[in-house]
């Protein structure tokens, strides 16, 4: 079996995922930027059977991105899925009329320059697999902007007009893109966007392989 890195690892849904995909066979690469805060995620799963591992990288920096994820592939092994899964900074949610140019560097570098570099750091090792797995997931404002938060509004929607591409352009290859739209928070509990629920969620679209964008819930919800 090869390996998940989950980029924006935390006690959330990045815990859930991990011990879903652990559950089936898979070990675990952590992507976030607080080794010591991934330290201890990878000892929680590692009780519960989860062969994971913690590698630190902001994701607003390529070059540490990438060091990551190549040592990931070299301590843990060959990245066959890789989720795209942080948490936007509360900064980036500004209304449009307050967002100027040097609002968006942030959004921009966190959205698109973020996910570019993952993606071009593990696509070699995917095609070297002959196959590969990768997963965005973004909240309701990468399909409906919202005029209050900004700049996640605009880098999400060239987010997810990027993965698109790679969905269209890597299908042949044998490499399935997907995104996972979570309208509004993740809700402990909520019968759709339990972090547990959205985990199988996640591990169907890397399963069945189907379509590129869905939907954890109603986006009115």
């Amino acid at each position: 079996m090869t390996t998940i890195a989950i980029i924006g690892a935390g006690p959330g849904l990045g815990s859930a995922v991990a011990r879903r995909f652990g559950r089936e066979g898979y070990d675990v690469a952590l992507v976030a930027r607080d080794q010591g805060r991934l330290d201890a995620l990878a000892d929680r799963l590692a009780a519960d059977g989860v062969r994971a591992r913690g590698f630190a990288a902001d994701v607003r920096d390529p070059k540490a991105l990438a060091a990551a994820l190549d040592a990931a592939t070299a301590m843990v092994g060959p990245v066959e899925i890789l989720q795209y899964s942080p948490v936007p900074h509360r900064d980036f949610m500004r209304p449009v009329l307050d967002t100027g140019p040097e609002d968006l560097v942030g959004p921009i570098e966190f959205s698109l320059y973020g996910p570019v570099t993952a993606v071009r750091q593990v696509l070699p090792g995917m095609r070297a697999l002959g196959s590969g797995t990768v997963l965005f997931v973004n909240g309701g404002s990468a399909v409906v902007p919202h005029a209050e938060r900004a700049g996640t509004s605009i880098a999400f929607a060239a987010e997810g007009a990027y993965a698109r591409l790679l969905h269209d352009t890597l299908a042949p290859e044998g490499i399935h893109v997907a995104q996972l739209i979570i309208p509004g928070a993740i809700v402990p509990g909520h019968h759709r966007k339990d972090p547990t629920v959205l985990a199988d969620t996640l591990w169907r679209l890397h399963h069945e392989r189907h379509g590129f964008r869905h939907f954890a819930d109603d986006l009115d919800s």
